[in-house]
């Protein structure tokens, strides 16, 4: 609930609506972890708020921590069993929190540990923003920037994801900025569109993955219903109503879309929007037999773009001594499989 719809629900149940600026203070702010927490609420209305609401609360279930650069994996328990990953990126400009917006995924890319067992359900908005709460409380620092990039696909679950940036950016509660928050798609068309309507200043970020048709369908099912001139008209379009810069993920695969030819046409597609390109070495995958690009093929792509005037990044590459793949660690817990290898099983 926002602060306003918890304020009319508390009057229609008879409490001053004082109360609700107290528990949304107690919820959003010090970031309590149940009704019982909330000691300046007399001890019938808490006991009452645990017959009248549901409160969100994740299960800290495993916790990575990379050796190399402090990047902290965590699995979360849901009220129904199921678990979900978050991770902690460490960087000069404050912590990133890259969360989960569904218990798997039905987008079936191929490259991505997420998908291989399907979709679960989509998550609540509070079980999206409790991520990021959870994450707080559990390294005792503040998270500068928010990106819904791992499990899922957040534009598949579009109205649970609005009413997340709604609750993460409100000036009651951590209040931080839309500039500072990333959503990740790979690409549903009349979503982009939908999102470009809410005229929000969130980044959003494409995961292409590859420059023609032949090869993005090859790498992504989602390809088979939305062609990639489709997509980038849709991309003109979102930039064009919130005039907010796309970015372009590409995941390099080995052999597979690292060409000079590749970059040369990714150039092509990137440079009437103006946007940016991380380049992404992919993560590899047991169950996958997808290669990361060495490194001088990534160098190469990356001064292609820089010739053709597109600023193209190399993604730092963080947490590479942990599951740093969306999806790895999930598999292995419901796997009980062994922290040295993962055979597929689930």
């Amino acid at each position: 609930m926002t602060l306003a719809e918890l304020q009319k629900d508390l009057e229609a149940r008879g409490e001053k609506p004082f109360r609700a600026k107290q528990m949304y203070e107690w919820m959003h702010v010090k970031l309590a972890e149940g009704f019982e927490e909330m000691t300046n609420l007399s001890k019938v209305l808490r006991e009452n708020c645990k017959l009248w609401y549901t409160y969100t609360s994740l299960k800290t279930v495993q916790i990575q921590e990379s050796k190399i650069d402090g990047t902290k994996k965590f699995l979360f328990g849901l009220y129904d069993g199921n678990v979900v990953e978050s991770v902690c990126m460490k960087y000069r400009h404050g912590n990133s929190v890259c969360i989960s917006s569904q218990v798997g995924c039905r987008m079936g890319c191929r490259f991505c540990a997420s998908t291989l067992d399907g979709l679960e359900r989509n998550l609540l908005p509070s079980e999206m923003l409790a991520q990021v709460y959870a994450v707080t409380r559990l390294t005792g620092e503040r998270v500068s920037n928010v990106v819904v990039m791992g499990t899922g696909e957040p534009l598949d679950n579009y109205d649970n994801l609005l009413r997340f940036i709604t609750l993460l950016t409100d000036e009651n509660g951590l209040h931080i900025s839309q500039r500072n928050v990333t959503v990740s798609t790979c690409g549903i068309v009349p979503k982009i569109r939908q999102l470009a309507e809410e005229h929000l200043q969130i980044t959003l970020a494409l995961s292409l993955h590859a420059a023609t048709d032949e090869k993005r369908r090859r790498l992504m099912p989602i390809a088979e219903r939305y062609s990639i001139a489709e997509l980038m008209e849709a991309c003109r379009y979102y930039f064009e109503r919130t005039g907010r810069r796309i970015t372009f993920e590409y995941s390099l695969v080995n052999g597979v879309n690292d060409t000079q030819e590749d970059a040369g046409r990714l150039a092509a597609l990137a440079k009437p929007l103006n946007c940016h390109v991380n380049l992404i070495p992919v993560n590899p995958i047991k169950e996958r037999d997808y290669v990361q690009s060495e490194a001088g093929r990534v160098r190469a792509f990356q001064n292609m773009l820089e010739k053709k005037q597109i600023n193209g990044t190399i993604r730092r590459e963080m947490g590479r001594d942990i599951d740093g793949a969306c999806g790895q660690l999930r598999r292995r817990h419901l796997g009980s499989l062994p922290d040295s290898e993962g055979d597929g099983r689930a």
